[in-house]
């Protein structure tokens, strides 16, 4: 069978995108493994597959390097609108009745991370996010804690260090850990380690933040099931929501990344985070599978 598809990345961070409304592919995880390869496959980090939605424009489903599926991908939903307005997929009648400009479009992306919302902003794509989550049990996190808690500073013991974390989800779980110099961080050591700790039942992303000034912070990621990339919107989102609960930033601030920068602005207005950054086509192909 010969399977067309679209690489494409935001600052580094890579994916496949499939169009499967047909619903034709099988055995999903193998196929991820096989076509996230590097040496063997296409390469990237991420296989994304444009699937038919009930209740949004589109749905979206997301499948690791390591063939695992995950809630959400920030850097990825935007790929994924991109993709979409510059096929013909946006020519044709979504299951939600939408309306689109040549100024200011829109999609909704239902993901399992909940429903996302997408503005095109010239070749920029903002997403809202939703409200951050900090309930322990909706992250999840398995620790001691009372209604309402926030886990802020938690001691997490990993081998020789121990590491205070703040966890919040963005529709997938994150642990931020902040760090007087992200590049001194043993990333390949403690991401790893952080990942598969036995408080997190999902498995975790992990973010190590050093905090520039009141508007600028440097994070280098961790990403369950894919290992370290170069950059993570759902953590640049997290680690920003992170910082303002530290009293650290203000509510809008730049995510500097090693593959490039997100603006995230986690609103007074009605508490949702907004992430806008690039996503761009590398190139269209066909795969035999």
């Amino acid at each position: 069978m010969k399977l067309q598809f679209t690489k494409m990345h935001s600052l580094g961070n890579d994916f496949i995108v499939i169009d499967n409304r047909p619903a034709k592919l099988r055995n999903l995880p193998k196929l991820a493994r096989y076509l996230c390869n590097r040496r063997f496959g296409v390469g990237a980090d991420q296989m994304l597959l444009l699937c038919s939605s009930s209740v949004a424009d589109y749905k979206m489903r997301i499948m690791n390097a390591d063939g695992s599926e995950v809630e959400m991908c920030g850097n990825g939903i935007r790929c994924f609108g991109k993709f979409i307005w510059e096929s013909a997929v946006s020519n044709q009648q979504s299951a939600i009745s939408r309306t689109i400009n040549d100024t200011n479009k829109k999609l909704s992306i239902e993901t399992l991370g909940g429903i996302k919302h997408l503005r095109k902003i010239g070749e920029l794509v903002e997403v809202d996010m939703g409200e951050p989550i900090f309930d322990p049990a909706q992250i999840p996190l398995k620790v001691s804690s009372k209604s309402g808690d926030i886990i802020i500073n938690y001691p997490l013991k990993v081998k020789d260090k121990t590491l205070k974390i703040t966890c919040v989800s963005m529709g997938n779980p994150h642990a931020v850990i902040f760090v007087k110099d992200v590049q001194a961080v043993a990333l390949q050591k403690y991401g790893p380690l952080i990942e598969h700790h036995r408080i997190f039942p999902r498995r975790i992303n992990v973010e190590f933040i050093q905090v520039l000034n009141k508007s600028n912070i440097k994070m280098r990621v961790w990403e369950r099931g894919a290992g370290e990339t170069l950059a993570c919107g759902t953590g640049a989102s997290a680690s920003a929501v992170a910082s303002i609960l530290h009293g650290l930033t203000g509510r809008k601030i730049t995510v500097h990344l090693p593959g490039g920068k997100l603006i995230i602005n986690w609103a007074a207005k009605d508490n949702h985070v907004y992430m806008t950054g690039d996503a761009v086509k590398v190139f269209e192909g066909e795969v035999e599978i």
